[in-house]
């Protein structure tokens, strides 16, 4: 069985580039290639709240991803929130990312939501849904990202 992680992570830095390398860091992926990918859950697939990425493989290489990612320049703060739901039957199941200069309890409001609305299109049993949310304050001078990821399995070669 495949397994897909949620990873996640929050840091400040002087440009808001140096602070999005900085989350992705401190979710332990910051080494890879991030192909965003659109967000339905392979049947038959694990999917792992982990906080931190164990090692996926070479630096460089392709990581194929689901993400929510919010950046601000302080003073703000900022919430990225990933849910998930899986079906019942080990069928496909649903992502559904929101970000913003929001606080938790509505990007986490946002997510569900986005899940109901995506599980009404579909003729899936899902189960009961699950969200990570990652929120960060942006210091005066700073900027600081917040991400929350799901990782598809291990890297791949990009070349």
């Amino acid at each position: 069985m495949s397994t897909i992680r949620v990873v996640w992570g929050s840091a400040s830095a002087p440009t808001k580039m140096a602070s999005y390398d900085a989350a992705l860091a401190d979710a332990g992926v910051e080494n890879y290639n991030l192909v965003a990918v659109s967000s339905v859950v392979p049947a038959e697939t694990d999917v792992e709240a982990v906080g931190t990425a164990p090692d996926l493989g070479p630096a460089g290489e392709r990581l194929t991803v689901v993400e929510a990612r919010a950046t601000a320049a302080g003073p703000s703060s900022v919430s990225a929130a990933l849910g998930w739901v899986q079906s019942t039957d080990g069928g496909p199941g649903l992502f559904y990312e929101a970000a913003g200069e929001i606080d938790a309890a509505d990007v986490e409001t946002r997510v569900r939501e986005g899940l109901a609305a995506g599980g009404d299109l579909r003729d899936w049993p899902l189960g009961e849904p699950r969200v990570r949310v990652e929120t960060a304050e942006a210091e005066p001078g700073t900027y600081t990202t917040a991400v929350v990821l799901a990782v598809y399995g291990e890297s791949e070669p990009i070349m």
